[in-house]
């Protein structure tokens, strides 16, 4: 159900991230080592940097594999950045197909992923849209689940919501009424924020930066795996985490 990668430090070339570690989202997309749902991640790609002096990041997505994309790998080459977010889509029946169903979603200085699923969609999507407008509904990008969860969170980022805090309550309002898997991925280019609830995800800090990535794109012993139902904000400064659970917002440092 997707495969998706967040990063923050010096800038790197999109390749050293996604296409040329031996098992990067390039190769998630046909191989995944620890997807849990799904083979392939067939159904689209995107990436979303962020570029010097510009808060608003740019975004390159496709709906054919990475794989299928010749002009990926000279993007890949020559772009650099030191704040990305690129996911590889598994599409779940039902949902939204072509371009605009690609994450990373974005609005303002923000992007935005989605693994996982909200079971029984468009149904058990009432309690999430509820005193959302007509107007807000009708701009979502795409018709799916994904699209649906970055319009909620968006939702409660404009209201002033900081990043950790509008993902877990996102959380816990979908599972709690439509369950489902809910690992989501966010950033402003500047921190990262993200959950565990029914798929994998791993980090790595080191001097260049920090990875947040549905599973590690490489061998390196320095990866973390994140436990289920968890809350994780990283910024090149360090990595905290905190539980997630249906009953109480996460204690945790950013919270303070």
């Amino acid at each position: 159900m997707c495969r998706h990668l967040a990063y923050l430090g010096r800038p790197r070339p999109l390749r050293e991230l996604l296409t040329d570690p031996p098992h990067a989202l390039l190769r998630q997309s046909w191989q995944p080592r620890r997807q849990r749902y799904g083979t392939v991640n067939a159904d689209g790609f995107g990436v979303g940097w962020y570029a010097d002096g510009d808060p608003v990041p740019a975004r390159y997505r496709r709906e054919v594999p990475m794989w299928a994309d010749r002009s990926f790998p000279d993007v890949a080459r020559v772009v650099r950045s030191g704040a990305v977010l690129a996911a590889v889509r598994s599409a779940t029946d039902g949902m939204a197909q072509g371009e605009a169903a690609v994450a990373p979603f974005a609005a303002g200085p923000f992007l935005f992923s989605h693994n996982g699923v909200v079971p029984g969609w468009p149904a058990s999507a009432d309690p999430l849209v509820a005193g959302m407008s007509a107007a807000e509904l009708l701009a979502m990008e795409a018709v799916s689940d994904a699209a649906l969860l970055w319009t909620v969170v968006h939702r409660r980022l404009a209201g002033g919501a900081r990043m950790p805090e509008a993902l877990a309550a996102v959380v816990r309002l979908a599972a709690s009424t439509a369950g489902g898997r809910l690992n989501l991925l966010l950033t402003d280019g500047r921190s990262i924020a993200a959950t565990t609830w029914g798929d994998t995800l791993s980090w790595r800090a080191d001097a260049t930066g920090v990875i947040v990535a549905s599973e590690p794109y490489d061998d390196d012993p320095g990866w973390v795996d994140v436990p289920d139902r968890t809350l994780l904000v990283a910024t090149p400064d360090g990595v905290d985490t905190a539980p997630l659970s249906l009953d109480i917002a996460p204690e945790a440092p950013w919270s303070h």
